[in-house]
């Protein structure tokens, strides 16, 4: 390889509906090595890559035995990463335009960024999907952060949904946390910033992401934001945002209910979030003119609760053992 390879990543665990298809798209680019971290596949998403990789030379097939996205990409940087510029990370189960790499090639020379990121536009194919979109998608599901806000022109941040990085910035502060089951890339921005890296959010191109597509799915995924985000608080000792401090309230104002026989005041609390996000659910219903999005209200709460959970589960854990 040489400095003008661009290593495009894959992590990836059973993607075989998605797979070809990214594969098909991105592999005739010019410069583009492609790389597919697969965690164990089952379902022929293996078969599928080695199929591609009969014709075509830039396209690799690595075991991630740790399964989890951060250590794919970890492992193939290590292996392809060394002599390259940048490295490019592709999400498996997303849709990406056709110009995404370039895109994110010439907004990288025109900033000078150390990584650029992007949007994540979440849509959905099913009706559940297409409301958790909805949920996803609001102030109430995402808090206001940056790289949830399509419309965005540009500017520095602290962080956002990873895309292009400079490699040598990400050898050099150490490559992701793979202790880390969610949030590893907040947890990478703070040291990237913290050491003097620019990452860059682009307008220039973004993402189109696919939800969870069932109530339990979308707590578990909530749940693990959770444990993420509360290992980057006690890693880094950073104080949560007040975005992320509203949704951590949740678990404890649910236990304080507990108390309710003494005093009705003690779930006061978890009643008034319940309520606003459920009208928060109607006003999109409205907003959206479909009844089915009034299901938007509590599967924001839903995503509030695991996220909670998952936080409280993670900082008890570390203060009691």
């Amino acid at each position: 390889m040489t400095k003008k390879t661009i290593l495009v990543v894959i992590p990836c665990l059973n993607e075989a509906a998605h797979i070809g298809r990214l594969l098909k798209q991105f592999y005739k680019i010019e410069s583009v090595f492609i790389v597919v971290a697969d965690g164990g596949s089952t379902d022929g998403t293996q078969q599928i890559v080695k199929s591609f990789m009969i014709d075509c030379t830039n396209i690799k097939l690595i075991n991630n035995d740790k399964k989890i996205q951060s250590a794919g990409i970890n492992l193939a940087i290590k292996i392809f990463g060394n002599d390259c510029e940048y490295f490019i990370r592709i999400d498996a189960h997303a849709d990406y335009p056709d110009n995404f790499i370039t895109s994110l090639i010439q907004t990288a020379g025109t900033t000078g960024a150390d990584s650029v990121v992007i949007t994540m536009d979440t849509v959905g194919k099913t009706d559940i999907q297409k409301v958790f979109a909805v949920a996803q998608n609001s102030k109430l599901g995402n808090g206001g952060s940056a790289h949830r806000n399509i419309k965005n022109k540009g500017l520095w941040v602290d962080h956002g949904h990873h895309a292009l990085m400079r490699a040598s910035a990400f050898n050099q502060v150490g490559g992701y946390d793979e202790s880390f089951v969610a949030n590893e890339d907040a947890e990478l921005d703070f040291r990237l910033i913290k050491s003097g890296f620019k990452i860059w959010l682009t307008s220039a191109t973004s993402m189109k992401y696919y939800p969870r597509d069932t109530f339990n799915g979308l707590f578990k995924q909530y749940y693990r934001y959770g444990i993420g985000r509360a290992s980057n608080v006690i890693k880094h000792r950073k104080i949560p945002k007040i975005r992320q401090l509203i949704p951590l309230s949740v678990l404890p104002a649910l236990l304080l209910c507990s108390l309710s026989p003494l005093n009705l005041i003690f779930s006061l609390p978890f009643f008034v979030w319940l309520s606003f996000c459920l009208m928060y659910g109607v006003v999109l219903a409205i907003k959206n003119k479909k009844l089915v999005v009034i299901l938007s209200g509590p599967s924001a709460a839903l995503m509030h609760l695991g996220w909670s959970a998952g936080f409280c589960r993670k900082l008890v854990k570390n203060i009691l053992f």
